[in-house]
């Protein structure tokens, strides 16, 4: 009976380090052998043991599975808590949040990443699901994410980083990643025509733009300086019409689209490319007119005056500056009730075809003997003829084609891109004249070109000369 002893004192054992509770060493009499039957009692006592042993064996696998699933739980409930984050600025359509517990039975633990069960170990248990360590993964670097921060675009995941990368922009001018404002969200500028975005501490900190297109300069980018003060981009530099004798083939372009609307003008009037200071001083000479503000960009004068004009184009040296530009004194005469178009040298050649366009219906009304007109009739009805000339340009199949018209090494710059880009520059400009938010210019011209779609250019014309107003 010595065995039983030593199988029971073990069980003993076992109970004091709390996987078994009973307590049978203190019952003399289970000990003791009986008087009778000495080999039966034997093999009942041996029974006894055997069961009294898978009993054990039972609670104790009992009591290692519960201690298990209770590990499993805290640890579940320790990573769900560890994944609280912050949410980061929305833009783009994206989507970050805070997970919501959600409880299921463990035995129903299934991977959202590999649709295999998790059973017991480490597990994550957000986004509504469970998901095993590295089956939690980054959708742009496909490594897994083991932050307690991460951000959600759709149903991919990222890490913060990587999201960042690929969904916060970039200011266009220095890029950098724009900064978000106080309030968290990302704030930033961008022109209302071009696909430019850039932070809002350009539009003060002296970035300049460009006198043509109106783009901010990128900081890896050297815009053409020139010795007025302004700034030129290459794109635009490519068609830039430079000084006098240059601009002679697209003023005879203008002449030709008047002459095909029957507007021919009879008298032969002086066109000058001059700098921004001479064309300045010009409009202070001038008595009559009225001047887009923030720049003037165009004259028609009717007085008589000497005016500087750009009689050799300049050319660019180091720092992309304009340099050897060559001026003389030009004397205007009054022969007619018009002197001169001015024009300020250095725009694309769209941009100063659509200037000389309206400066034109100026001249060309004063020949006529139009009576003077309010600002507004006047003003939009030269946008109009500016606005109908760069229509025409842009619907013409050769116009992509038509060769730069600088003869300098400038036009050599990005040859080959700059008809796409002027075709572009073109439709900047005209949506410039369409959208111009000014009482004279903008409302002006949306007045006229409404009474032109209407009636027609040569009614609306015979009907401002009667009325002196737009015909409704």
């Amino acid at each position: 009976m010595d065995w039983i002893k030593k199988i029971f004192k073990g069980s003993g054992q076992k109970n004091s380090e709390g996987y078994y509770h009973g307590d049978y060493a203190e019952d003399p009499q289970f000990y003791a052998p009986s008087g009778t039957g000495e080999h039966e009692n034997e093999e009942i006592d041996r029974a006894i043991a055997l069961s009294l042993l898978e009993e054990s064996q039972k609670e104790r696998n009992i009591i290692n599975d519960e201690s298990q699933l209770e590990e499993d739980e805290q640890l579940a409930r320790a990573i769900q808590e560890s994944l609280r984050f912050e949410p980061p600025p929305q833009y783009d359509n994206a989507n970050t949040f805070l997970p919501i517990p959600i409880h299921f039975p463990m035995g129903d633990r299934i991977c959202a990443g590999c649709n295999t069960e998790i059973g017991h170990g480490r597990f994550l248990n957000c986004l509504n699901a469970f998901w095993h360590p590295e089956c939690f993964h980054c959708h742009a670097c496909n490594f897994p994410i083991s932050d307690y921060e991460f951000s959600v675009s759709g149903n991919y995941r990222f890490h913060k980083s990587c999201y960042k990368e690929r969904y916060h922009p970039k200011c266009d001018v220095c890029s950098h990643f724009i900064p978000t404002n106080p309030a968290g969200l990302i704030e930033y500028r961008a022109h209302p025509f071009w696909i430019q975005k850039y932070c809002p501490s350009h539009e003060h900190d002296g970035t300049p733009r460009c006198c043509s297109c109106e783009r901010m300069e990128p900081q890896d980018t050297g815009y053409v300086a020139l010795d007025d003060g302004r700034k030129l981009c290459l794109e635009c530099l490519d068609s830039a019409v430079m000084d006098t004798k240059e601009c002679q083939p697209l003023y005879l372009d203008i002449q030709e689209f008047y002459e095909g609307l029957n507007m021919e003008v009879e008298q032969q009037v002086p066109l000058l490319l001059v700098e921004r200071q001479a064309l300045n001083e010009a409009r202070v000479g001038e008595k009559n007119g009225h001047y887009h503000m923030p720049e003037t960009r165009g004259l028609c004068l009717s007085e008589e005056q000497t005016v500087s004009t750009i009689l050799r184009r300049p050319s660019f040296g180091t720092g992309n500056r304009a340099m050897d530009m060559i001026t003389e004194p030009y004397k205007l005469t009054r022969r007619c009730e018009v002197t001169a178009i001015l024009i300020l040298y250095g725009l694309p050649r769209l941009l100063t075809g659509s200037i000389l366009a309206h400066e034109m219906m100026h001249a060309w009304m004063r020949l006529q003997g139009f009576q003077t007109l309010s600002q507004d009739v006047e003003e939009g009805i030269c946008q109009v003829l500016a606005h109908m000339w760069i229509a025409t340009q842009l619907d013409s199949s050769s116009s992509s084609d038509v060769a730069p018209t600088s003869s300098s090494g400038s036009s050599r710059i990005r040859k080959g891109k700059r008809p796409e880009f002027e075709r572009k520059l073109g439709e900047f400009f005209k949506h410039q004249i369409e959208s111009d938010t000014s009482p004279v210019y903008g409302d002006g011209f949306r007045a006229g070109n409404q009474a032109v779609y209407k009636y027609g250019l040569r009614r609306t014309l015979e009907h401002i000369r009667m009325t002196g107003r737009f015909p409704y």
